[in-house]
């Protein structure tokens, strides 16, 4: 798929990102791709790149900008010694939520300007905090996002948190997907019948599953990594996008 580096004015600095287009003349829907808590890499990029090939206008951006160039991590190993693990645990403390909600801003901005774009609003996606992140977005910018998927994504409804999504689920207007992992300590079984509770009540489209894999299960450089439930998330990602998109 045709893919290009973009730069994004947020306002607080100059974010690069990838815009991966599919093949043909659009215009097409748009979904905003939050990359995991390893920030971009080439792994990113091609998940990226197979998503436009469904049919959608996918921007993938570098949300770390704000710490300056910086070389990607190593996911395979990234936990298998002090020193990768807290320079990992450092990019993810430099990002706050407040962070987050103004940039999901201006990458909806970004997409809505663009002439690929097709009207209407966009969809979400992403993996462990971009999980997060895609719930956050979706509920700060309302009906802009029409479907948000999280996959394996932590702290989706951490009650002691006050920037946990579930406490604006009133707020969304999109159709939200979550695909949680087994033996995730950062979205245990209390989180997801507690986004469950507060997704019904506020009248939210929704489906929680539990794949049976761990985190990290759908992005191919993780060590935890697992064919079975990836390809199962690319089948749930068209499905919910293709019904909720316009």
């Amino acid at each position: 798929m045709p893919q290009r580096t973009v730069e994004i004015e947020t306002g607080e600095g100059t974010c690069p990102a990838a815009l991966c287009l599919p093949e043909g003349e659009g215009p097409w829907p748009a979904v905003l791709m939050f990359p995991d808590a390893g920030g971009m890499r080439d792994t990113m990029r091609q998940m990226g790149e197979r998503l436009a090939g469904l049919g959608y206008v996918v921007l993938v951006p570098d949300f770390y900008y704000r710490n300056g160039p910086y070389e990607p991590v190593d996911m395979a190993t990234a936990f298998q010694n002090e020193e990768s693990r807290e320079k990992l645990m450092a990019m993810v403390r430099s990002y706050r939520a407040d962070m987050a909600v103004r940039d999901a801003g201006a990458f909806a901005d970004y997409l809505d300007s663009l002439p690929e774009k097709k009207a209407g609003g966009i969809g979400t996606t992403g993996y462990c905090m971009g999980g997060r992140l895609s719930l956050i977005a979706a509920g700060h910018l309302g009906e802009r996002v029409a479907a948000a998927a999280s996959f394996h994504g932590g702290n989706l409804a951490k009650e002691d948190d006050p920037d946990s999504p579930h406490h604006r689920a009133s707020s969304i207007k999109a159709t939200v997907y979550v695909a949680g992992a087994v033996e995730d300590q950062s979205f245990p079984d209390e989180q997801k019948e507690r986004l469950e509770k507060v997704l019904t009540e506020a009248g939210v489209s929704h489906t929680i599953e539990t794949y049976p894999a761990h985190h990290g299960f759908a992005v191919p450089d993780n060590a935890s990594y697992d064919q079975a439930a990836a390809e199962r998330h690319w089948q749930a990602m068209e499905t919910l996008f293709a019904s909720a998109l316009s």
